[in-house]
């Protein structure tokens, strides 16, 4: 049931330098140039966007996802040059047992500025708040450094390391696991 709140109309969040909305297929554009960049997909479970009509594919997911008041992304935009540089959301959420895991990706021109950490703060913050979440998860890679520092910036606490815990590209990864609770 709050689930169908929070995702019927995804409220937009706003951050010292990000707009966090509603991703929309004028996005495609913005959104193709970091999603075709061989880096950032390094560190993704998703392949490599290869066309534009992949990223539109994705795009049209989301928007679907939002009409049926499903988990969607809140796409990252960037205030000073209205451009979409990335997105970050809940990767899942078990209300049940109000627990919720964040996943985000970045532009590549805009890592080390600290964007991905002011983004994941607000829905930090917007988990606790709004969607009674108790626990807040996230997992990387084992090799993604950048990623553990967000993490670690946004007050998460490394747990450990889940061996060989994900199929991702052909390759069983090792994911880093990292927690914040409500009131920490």
């Amino acid at each position: 049931m709050l689930m169908d709140v929070i995702y019927g109309d995804l409220p937009e969040l706003e951050t010292e330098r990000l707009l966090l909305r509603k991703i929309t297929l004028n996005d495609v554009q913005d959104m193709y140039v970091y999603c075709s960049d061989e880096k950032v997909a390094e560190y993704v479970t998703w392949d490599t966007h290869q066309s534009m009509s992949d990223t539109t594919a994705f795009v049209k997911y989301a928007i679907n996802q939002y009409s049926s008041k499903k988990v969607a992304p809140w796409g990252i935009e960037n205030k000073q040059n209205q451009k979409l540089i990335g997105t970050i959301d809940f990767v899942s959420w078990q209300t049940n047992h109000k627990t919720a895991e964040i996943g985000y990706v970045l532009a590549r021109d805009y890592w080390g500025r600290g964007l991905v950490t002011e983004a994941a703060k607000e829905i930090i913050k917007f988990g606790f708040e709004h969607m009674n979440l108790v626990r807040i998860q996230a997992r990387c890679f084992e090799e993604n450094i950048g990623s553990q520092r967000v993490m670690e910036k946004t007050g998460m606490q490394f747990e450990g390391i889940l061996r060989k815990a994900m199929l991702i590209k052909g390759k069983h990864r090792n994911l880093k696991m990292y927690s914040i609770i409500k009131g920490e």
